[in-house]
């Protein structure tokens, strides 16, 4: 009864008809090394399947190409190049040799040039490719790809598509794909662009996410724009490409309003383009919006790259309460996380907290790295901490095994410099493991203009227009120091280098996001629509704030100009000219956050400190190095930045 049930199994029937299926195809049993061989091609491990290729050989017996391509996908995961050589000689000698349907030929040579380039033989696999008889899209396209891939390579990529259609294979989407990845310059995209055009392949999803990318690689935003507005359809890939290219080349504005568009599609954001909106409402200090994309991230509650960047952009924006909620709120925090919080509360004045942040860390975080270690000495050089700057800098190795790298020792000059400890700052350099690059001597020269020492600052210059000669901001660093010291004669002959050298001063620029607009301020340029009512206002501020007692500070103006003449250029300031605009638009109890790309000048800082008081408004301006919040006429800063 159990036999008759048995026979009467599928499994047994199964067996039954592969047997007499093979024994149809190779009228005599297969060679039993082949079942063992299939199996280790699957599974593994791949030694013992390399094992077994001399005996094949020895044996004559052939391997099917399938399990051959299994075998080098397992070499690529587990095996070494050698190991892929092996598999490649065994496969001349018995695969090529003699009655091999060409195709089957062909399938394992494809395999076999994949898995040279993954293994960064390029070498291997053009020879490879070279001496094929047939070759098809998979072929010429793995090798595209390859070559679009490596590190200056990207013009052979080029050629073999070209070579390509001589041959009369017809590239596929892959192809464009990869090879959009190779166009260096703009004509050559716009070339590769057209023919994609031409074979109809540019409604390909895959091949616009590409062509996207290439054009956002290239800074050329308006082509990418083009090419994902003539999409109908568009899958969160593309708009993920395109918010990315557009957050990464700096245009905040247009990532954001991308982020907006694809909201009111109905698609939902991913981390990746959540990241990237982040990033332009970091770089682009846009609070408001940043607030809104933290809603979306709620629901991500466990991803920490994406709390980071969140965590970055509230600091980076100045709004430490809400910085230090989500950090408290985050489940998970790694020393990224921890970095974050140190250096964001010392950029933003408040030192004292940022070290208690750092003790913290010691007892519950993660080990600190190079980069906590900068957020902390940055927080006591911008408090004076002169003793507590030392100290973590000299235990910095024996207490977390980091060595000092470049952005400490500034760090350091920069701490002894501010407390006007000079003589030992310029010992420090001739000290350090490093060749001070112009960095350490810019920030040494920062110091001895505080601190009215020309001298030194004349030899800080110095050093730097030895290691950068074309360095304008030296000579005018040098000048400045010179003018801040009424040596104007001085002043004039460094001015005198630089106007026969052509040097112009980067102008000073702030901007301010209104609604969902950011207004830019330029020293000196009323060029603002609402300029007019900019003076009027700059004008009543003045009066309000000479009230209680402001003083234009000359000093902060280069050459020897008029009194009258110098006030009218600080008047000008682009921070001048952005708080008045703040004052004529801002809410009620609202804060003003103003992004300037220069250090604030001591004129520009004791304006702003009386503005806070006379008109009752909480300032915040980023500079590059810090932030300055501005409250009843004191700054976070302590009058020393």
């Amino acid at each position: 009864g159990m036999r008759s049930l048995f026979n009467r199994l599928p499994c047994k029937r199964l067996a039954a008809a592969r047997r007499s299926r093979r024994c149809l195809h190779s009228h005599s049993q297969p060679h039993p090394l082949l079942a063992t061989f299939s199996r280790l091609c699957d599974d593994g491990p791949l030694p013992a399947a390399l094992s077994l290729l001399p005996d094949l050989a020895a044996a004559g017996v052939r391997a099917d190409p399938i399990s051959l391509c299994r075998l080098i996908k397992l070499c690529v995961r587990h095996g070494t190049a050698n190991d892929g050589r092996l598999i490649h000689d065994h496969v001349s000698r018995t695969v090529n040799s003699g009655g091999e349907a060409p195709h089957t030929g062909l399938f394992v040579s494809n395999s076999l040039i994949s898995m040279y380039a993954k293994f960064g033989l390029l070498h291997d696999a053009l020879e490879l490719f070279g001496g094929m008889p047939h070759r098809n899209v998979v072929s010429w396209t793995t090798v595209v790809a390859a070559l679009a891939n490596a590190g200056g390579r990207k013009e052979e990529a080029l050629r073999f598509l070209v070579d390509m259609k001589r041959d009369d294979v017809a590239p596929n989407s892959y192809t464009y794909s990869s090879v959009l990845g190779a166009c260096g310059t703009p004509g050559v995209l716009a070339a590769v662009h057209a023919s994609i055009v031409k074979v109809g392949l540019d409604s390909d999803v895959f091949v616009r996410s590409s062509l996207i990318d290439a054009y956002m690689k290239l800074g050329d935003l308006d082509s990418g724009r083009g090419v994902f507005d003539e999409m109908v359809t568009r899958d969160l890939v593309v708009w993920n490409s395109i918010i990315a290219g557009f957050a990464q080349s700096g245009d905040g504005v247009g990532a954001v309003e991308l982020f907006m568009r694809m909201k009111e599609s109905g698609f939902p954001a991913n981390q990746g383009t959540l990241t990237s909106v982040l990033r332009a409402c970091t770089g682009m200090v846009m609070l408001d919006l940043g607030r809104q994309v933290h809603a979306h991230v709620l629901k991500y509650e466990r991803d920490l790259i994406l709390h980071n960047a969140l965590l970055d952009m509230y600091c980076k924006c100045g709004s430490l309460q809400e910085a230090d909620a989500l950090f408290s709120r985050m489940p998970r925090r790694d020393v990224i996380s921890w970095s974050t919080m140190v250096s964001g509360l010392a950029q933003n004045g408040r030192s004292a907290e940022a070290l208690k942040a750092f003790d913290l860390m010691q007892s519950e975080g993660p080990t600190p790295n190079r980069i906590t270690m900068v957020g902390v000495l940055f927080a006591c050089s911008h408090a004076g901490l002169v003793e507590d700057g030392w100290y973590y800098f000299r235990s910095m190795e024996k207490l977390f095994g980091i060595q000092p790298e470049r952005e400490h020792c500034n760090c350091m000059v920069d701490l002894l410099g501010r407390a006007g400890k000079l003589d030992e700052a310029v010992k420090f350099i001739s000290e350090m493991n490093f060749e001070p690059d112009s960095v350490i001597w810019r920030t040494l020269l920062g110091a001895c203009r505080m601190h009215k020492n020309a001298n030194l600052a004349a030899y800080a210059a110095r050093e730097i227009l030895k290691l950068e000669p074309e360095d304008q901001g030296a000579r005018i660093l040098l000048s400045n120091t010179y003018a801040d010291l009424r040596q104007w004669l001085d002043a004039e002959k460094s001015w005198k280098v630089m106007r026969n050298q052509g040097a112009k001063k980067e102008p000073g620029r702030s901007w301010i996001e209104l609604g969902k607009q950011v207004h830019v301020f330029i020293a000196g340029e009323l060029s603002h629509p609402c300029s007019a009512g900019i003076v009027q206002e700059l004008n009543r501020l003045i009066r309000r704030v000479t009230d209680l007692g402001y003083v234009p500070l000359t000093e902060f103006v280069l050459q020897d100009l008029e009194s009258e003449q110098k006030e009218d250029l600080l008047k000008y300031h682009s921070e001048k000219l952005a708080v008045a605009f703040a004052m004529m638009n801002s809410m009620k109890g609202k804060p003003v956050r103003i992004m300037k790309n220069l250090r604030i000048c001591g004129d520009c800082h004791s304006f702003v400190k009386l503005v806070s008081k006379s008109e009752g408004k909480v300032i915040i301006i980023r500079d590059p190095v810090r932030f300055h919040h501005f409250q009843d006429g004191v700054c976070s800063c302590g009058d020393y930045w």
